[in-house]
Order: structure tokens, then sequence, then C-alpha cells
């Protein structure tokens, strides 16, 4: 077998080294850390970060037939994959600042969404509610063309909308002076079940995926070329490294760390900012129809989106000036979203209603001398620095598998590897199933909502609801360690589940039936079930408002 070092010049492609088949080939974290420990040759592609980017290269490169190691430092999606608005959308903004190329790409990715994830991604019917009389045709004109440049790709045809019609889909809007409205499509999903199906479908295709695993830095040869990464098991204390022909950094908001490790003078390239999403009782938009507010006086678009019986309202635009893990909203930005949402609607939200709020952060290139976030491109980019190092970053949920696609492609001449296609654009996503709805509850799990309900036959202990308001029973929480590499309370209640995201005071409530759950499938004493407790009460103590107080709960 040919084996070259990154960046190495003047040699001829290599076929990438293919794995033998793996024993295991779903998500299994044992599995995944044995892999890494005993490959004796070198990865194809290393991937840093376990993002919608870094997973969704992980699928693209391993379905390709490349052999793939991929690191997350936490839990896959994290940090902003598992924060989004949960819109899988072309993007009316940038319609609006004329970027038209974006809004294309963005519209053509999110019917493949459809195509690919049907269990996961749907059509989701919007409102512009016209209080002014300019703002039926202008706004009319332009979802016009929203639908002319989705093409083939359209989720359904805008049209114009009477008072009567309005209130019909959202009889909560605000009534004095409403004039109609502008009915258009767009997608929604759930970002970080999204996020795990495409885990499994990278292990799917044999790539080797370890969350909970931080990357310490880079390996580099006598030229300085980048050769692989040492890592860091957060699990087992263990240290280790990994060859590869080509490491690509997929690390978003936080991908300025490495390329300062890689090269101290590399000037920062994300201007970080934060989106912060107030989560309220369904009550306030009851029907299937959503809100958007083409202009706040930020200068965004906000939504108000009914998501898991509950309905979103979001977002912010605030810069701010480095990322974390958990990001916190600003009093500002509560406010901000409340007064917005109660000028649109008949009952004005208070602080007492807010069951959840979470924050994500955008990873948004920088641009010469521009001073608003809001005003940077969603485009993304990929940058390779002089020790071969790629970077990818920026770019939006939506335009994921694209993304994937350019830095594989990109990785592929980096490494001198024989070149294959792409396959994402037709690759069914794990759990594809084109009327999950049958499975109620489960809905969100798609074809595997049978193997689910097969658990619970089997074991009917299982079966019961942990909690009065959330149908979260203890199978799902098995099932998330054994199938969906869950490691801890907050993995389940977060991202496995969405608890944590819809109601803080829920979750917290179903903390203690579910870490018994998770430590049984775990092989985890008391001890540890102690401590995930009281990290996860921390946890969630931020994502509650203080209802009396001026100030998010800290």
């Amino acid at each position: 077998m040919t084996t070259r070092r990154v960046g190495a010049r003047g040699l001829q492609p290599v076929e990438p080294v293919t794995d033998p088949p793996a024993p295991v080939r779903h998500l299994n974290r044992d599995a995944s850390l044995e892999r890494l420990r005993t490959r004796t040759e070198p990865w194809d592609l290393a991937v840093v970060g376990g993002g919608a980017t870094g997973i969704g290269i992980a699928v693209d490169a391993a379905s390709r037939g490349y052999a793939v190691a991929l690191l997350e430092q936490s839990d896959f999606g994290k940090g902003t994959s598992s924060r989004s608005t949960k819109l899988v959308h072309g993007g009316v903004r940038y319609l609006q600042q004329g970027n038209l190329s974006l809004v294309m790409e963005a519209l053509k990715e999110r019917g493949l969404l459809r195509q690919n994830a049907p269990h996961l991604v749907h059509d989701l019917p919007f409102v512009v509610p016209n209080y002014q009389w300019w703002e039926a045709p202008f706004y009319g004109l332009g979802l016009k063309v929203y639908d002319l440049l989705a093409g083939q790709y359209g989720f359904g045809r805008s049209k114009l909308l009477s008072p009567e019609e309005v209130l019909d889909r959202i009889p909560t809007l605000e009534r004095e002076g409403l004039r109609g409205g502008v009915l258009y499509h767009d997608g929604q999903f759930d970002d970080s079940r999204l996020m795990v199906n495409l885990a499994q479908t990278a292990a799917e295709h044999g790539a080797c995926l370890l969350n909970y695993a931080a990357v310490t830095g880079l390996v580099k040869d006598t030229e300085g070329f980048v050769t692989g990464l040492s890592f860091h098991d957060l699990e087992t204390g263990q240290t280790g490294t990994l060859a590869a022909r080509c490491v690509i950094s997929a690390t978003g908001p936080f991908c300025d760390a490495l390329r300062q490790q890689d090269d101290p003078d590399a000037a920062p390239l994300i201007a970080p900012s934060q989106g912060v999403h107030l989560v309220l009782p369904r009550e306030f938009l009851p029907r299937d129809a959503a809100i958007m507010v083409p202009h706040t006086r930020d200068g965004r678009v906000m939504f108000a989106i009914p998501w898991h019986d509950h309905v979103v309202v979001g977002t912010t635009d605030t810069p701010i000036p480095a990322a974390t893990l958990e990001p916190r909203p600003f009093e500002h930005e509560v406010a901000f979203l409340l007064d917005t949402a109660g000028g649109y609607l008949t009952r004005h939200p208070a602080r007492a209603d807010i069951r959840s709020v979470f924050t994500g952060i955008r990873p948004l290139v920088k641009a010469g001398e521009a001073t608003r976030t809001a005003a940077l491109s969603r485009d993304h980019t990929v940058q390779i620095s002089k020790s071969g190092l790629l970077t990818i970053t920026g770019g939006k949920w939506t335009t994921y598998r694209k993304m994937a696609e350019d830095a594989v492609d990109h990785a592929l001449v980096l490494a001198r590897l024989a070149e294959r296609p792409s396959v994402t654009r037709n690759l069914r996503v794990h759990g594809f199933h084109e009327q999950a709805a049958q499975f109620g509850p489960l809905a969100g799990y798609g074809a595997d909502a049978v193997a689910i309900e097969g658990l619970m036959r089997a074991h009917p202990q299982l079966a019961r609801p942990l909690h009065d308001r959330f149908p979260l029973c203890a199978a799902q929480v098995v099932w998330a360690a054994r199938h969906e590499m869950a490691r801890t309370l907050e993995d389940v209640l977060a991202r496995r589940t969405r608890v944590l995201f819809l109601d803080a005071h829920a979750a917290l409530e179903l903390a203690p039936a579910v870490v018994r759950v998770l430590a049984a499938e775990l092989g985890r004493d008391d001890a540890w079930q102690q401590r995930q407790r009281a990290s996860f009460e921390s946890l969630a103590a931020t994502y509650l408002v203080d209802p009396c107080a001026h100030g998010v709960k800290h």
C-alpha cells in the first residue's frame, strides 16, 4: 500500500485505504475507540468537530469509500447544530439582501433534505401578516421570486390572504389594523435528531466517530506538514494520536483556536454572533402555521414557529467577543423577543410564559470592515493553511450537505487521493421513512420507531411514560444509550430527546428517572448518577428565566 505525507509534492494519486468490514457498523463508542487504537494505516481523512458540517463530511467521505475518523470534544451537535431556529430554508432575508446564489443553493438543499430525511424534514406554511397598505404587494412579489428560485424543489406556492384567511390560520394574531397577509412555504426539522441520524449514517458507511474526545494538538512532519492529530479521551482519561492524509477542521465558531495552534500568526476568521430563542406554550400559536416578521427593529427576520407542541420564537443577532459551548442570553435579547412577539399577538407573552430559552452561536466569516453581524454573509468558506490544515466554516444548517461535499472535494486534492464522486445528493439518511407520522410520539425516529416499539413490547416496564407532560419513556433512554452514543444525562434530555429545549422545568423533573435508566445501560454507579444530576441541574438553570426578576437565571 502506497502512503504519503500531507503536502508532499509530485506523487501520484493513491487509492484510499478502506477498513475491512467492521463487526459493528452502528454508533458504538467502545468499538470506535478500539478502531482508533488499533488502526496502523493512516486515515484518509480526520475530521475535527461533530456538528452538522463535520458529520456531514464524515457521511460524504465514508459513502464515497474513504477511511474517515471524526473526533468531537463534547457530544455530537452540542454547540451550534442543536440550537438553530429549526428551519430548513432558503433564507428570505438573504433574498432581501440580493444574495440570490445563496438562496438558490439553500432552496435546492432544502428539497434534497426533505427527499433524503422525510421523517425529520417537512413542509411548514408561514404567514407574513400585513398591517400597512404596501406590505402585501411588496412581500407578495418577493415571495413569488422565492417560489421561482426554488423551481422543482419548491414546497408550495405563495399566495395573498385576506384578513379572514390570515386569522383562520393564526387566530391569536393581532386583529387591529390587519389588512391581510402573504402565505408561503418553507421547511422545518429537528436539528439534533437529524444530527444523530447523520452520525448513524456515517457509521453505517464505515466512518469511525467518537464523542467526548478532545483534540489536543496537530501532528506535523519534519517539513511542517500536518500528518495527524493528538487527542484526549474524556471518558477513560487516555490520550492517543492518529495519522491522516488530510485533517479537516469543522469546528464552526471555534475554528480559530485550531487555526492559531497550527499558525500562531493566523488572523481570526470568525466574527461570532449569538441568536436567542424563547420557547412558549402551544396556546400562543394553536394551529399549524408559523408567523414570519420580515423586518424587526434590529433589521432581522423574526419567526414564531410551532415545534413539538410548543412555540419557538427567535431570533436575535448579537455580536459576542468569543464562542462558548453554553452561550447565555442577554436580558435585552429576551426583552426584545417578548416585545416583538407581543406586537403581533393578541396576548403579549410574559416572562412567566417562557418554558425554556436557548442560545446558538453563528460562525460568521469576517468581511472587511463590516461592523454588524447581521450584514455578514452566511456563505461557507474553505481555507487551506501552509501546513495543509483544511478549515471549513460559515454556512448554515440547510446547506450542510453541499458544504461537506465541497470540503471533501478539496481534501481529496490536498491528500492526493483517487477521486470518487459524492453520492449524498440521493443518499437516504438513517431512519428514512415516508410515513413516519404513523408512529405518533416516536415519529422523529423514523424507521427506528419499529425497533423501539419492539423493545417496549418485549419489556413493558420500558413503555411507561416518565412524565405527565412529555411522551418520553424508558425505552427511548435505552435506545439512546445503545444505538445513539448518548453518554450523559444531558445527551438524553437535550439532544436525543428535546425536553431541555422545550421545558427546562420538566427536564429537571425527569432527570432522576432518566439517569437511573441510563446508569443501568452504561454500567455506572450511584456516585456517577449524583454527579450527572448535579451537573444537569446546573445546566438546566441556564435555560430558565426568572419570571419575577429582570434577568436570565444563571
